[in-house]
């Protein structure tokens, strides 16, 4: 039984005017299990499209008597966007197949290709149209609102710091996150918005340190029309964005001294003033704010306005390292094997015991992050639905030695998970993925068939 048709059936619009070889197409199709729906003009197929809702494919005639099929294509995406549309056309030309594939076309077949051929993208069209939605369904539960449950964890120590972080939520408190990087400060900032009164409103993150001091003055506080070279239209900062929400300032121990002043005055009076203005600006801004820093020995030290610090930590939670919580990590791979395996396409049904101990043995310097990362690894290198532990990189198998990571992989090895992490990355758009490996679309093709890839 095919992956496809192991799932719930997926329908099926097949949109052409030429009768006889719609009948034809759609009991071709349905005979492989399909729901299908045919309409002759695009007019009618759009009516069916709306009424009908949640089809996983439209097969259309690129010529049809009202409405050109790369319209319908439109029509269709704007609609919705996890719909897969295949168009098909009597006289099909490389040039016309690469346009209808940028305007967001499945595939752009000629008519009269053979019966297998068709059921085959049909299949691969539905298939990535189906995991697109069970992806998406998968990050909205990871990702739902009021949810401190997306923090994972049963040990002590962070059901603690959950307990902590929801205490917090629901006033209006400056909460200062301190932990190394990798903890998920960012999700206990997101968790700590989405359970306080501020939920409705927007949620604002800018990292400090990505920005040097002007450019993150300007984002942060916005500018006027001419206040310095470049400055060409007037533009908007973090705060007038995040007004009656909530701005979250990560790293904010890397903030240069003087916007740490000017940030001290807006946490003071509520207002501020945009660069080559004399206006001040009014706004109802939570702060939370994130360092992978000791910022209480910064400021003793002079290496952080000690005013600043003690503003901001009004109510300061740690949140504990991976090392501290190691307990924790089984249900964290569980999640996260249950995201990649969907990504992938891989059904993961054996984790053995030795991967869990090397796991466990590990101190993981980039925390939650680097676990995260390891598991996308390895199921990417899984196969037969088994992870191991010998799929771990060697700084986990062999810690405390001199190692480089994958150095035990043959090159041909290390080229099949380079192009299968390509694929991942374009959503298996083969052309794409040709173009950002730096080779031909026929070379592509002929190392998936090198390496048992599709």
């Amino acid at each position: 039984m095919s992956f496809i048709n192991s799932m719930k059936r997926g329908k099926i619009l097949v949109i052409d005017d030429e009768e006889q070889l719609r009948k034809a197409l759609s009991r071709i199709i349905e005979l492989e299990g399909y729901e299908v729906f045919q309409a002759e003009t695009a007019t009618k197929g759009l009516k069916i499209f709306e009424k009908e809702t949640d089809f996983s494919l439209v097969i259309c005639d690129v010529k049809l008597p009202d409405i050109n099929g790369l319209e319908v294509l439109k029509k269709i995406k704007s609609k919705n966007i996890f719909t897969e549309v295949i168009l098909i056309t009597a006289y099909g030309t490389i040039h016309d197949g690469v346009f209808s594939m940028k305007q967001g076309a499945f595939d752009y077949i000629t008519k009269g290709n053979g019966d297998e051929q068709i059921l085959v993208i049909v299949e691969k069209a539905v298939e990535k149209s189906i995991m697109q939605k069970r992806i998406l369904e998968l990050e909205n539960k990871l990702e739902t609102r009021y949810s401190f449950d997306r923090i994972i964890g049963k040990s002590q120590i962070i059901k603690d710091t959950i307990s902590l972080a929801q205490k917090v939520a629901p006033t209006d408190s400056t909460v200062l996150l301190e932990g190394e990087t990798g903890t998920g400060k960012e999700l206990f900032s997101q968790s700590i918005h989405n359970a306080s009164p501020r939920k409705n409103k927007p949620f604002i993150a800018v990292n400090c340190s990505a920005f040097p001091k002007e450019l993150l003055e300007s984002e942060i506080f916005g500018h006027k029309k001419g206040a310095f070279t470049g400055a060409n239209l007037d533009k908007k900062g973090l705060f007038e964005e995040a007004d009656e929400g909530t701005l979250f300032l990560d790293e904010i121990g890397e903030m240069h001294p003087d916007l740490q002043a000017k940030l001290l005055r807006v946490l003071e009076e509520q207002t501020f003033t945009k660069i080559g203005d004399t206006k001040p600006i009014k706004v109802n801004v939570r702060i939370i704010a994130a360092t992978n820093r000791n910022l209480l020995e910064e400021a003793q030290n002079e290496k952080f306005r000690s005013d600043l610090y003690y503003r901001l930590s009004v109510f300061k939670i740690q949140i504990p390292a991976l090392r501290e919580r190691k307990v924790d990590i089984p249900l964290l791979v569980e999640n996260f094997i249950k995201i990649y395996s969907c990504k992938t396409n891989k059904k993961i049904t054996v984790i053995t015991p030795e991967f869990y101990e090397k796991l466990a043995a590990f101190n993981w310097p980039g925390n939650t992050r680097e676990l995260k990362n390891v598991v996308e690894r390895t199921v990417i290198l899984s196969e037969n639905g088994k992870i191991t532990h010998d799929l771990l990189p060697l700084e986990i198998l062999f810690p405390g030695e001199n190692t480089i990571s994958d150095n035990y992989q043959t090159l041909e090895e290390m080229e099949k998970v380079h192009i299968q992490k390509m694929l991942l990355f374009t959503k298996g758009n083969k052309t794409k993925t040709a173009e950002i490996l730096g080779i031909g679309v026929p070379t592509l093709y002929r190392k998936l068939r090198q390496f048992g890839l599709k």
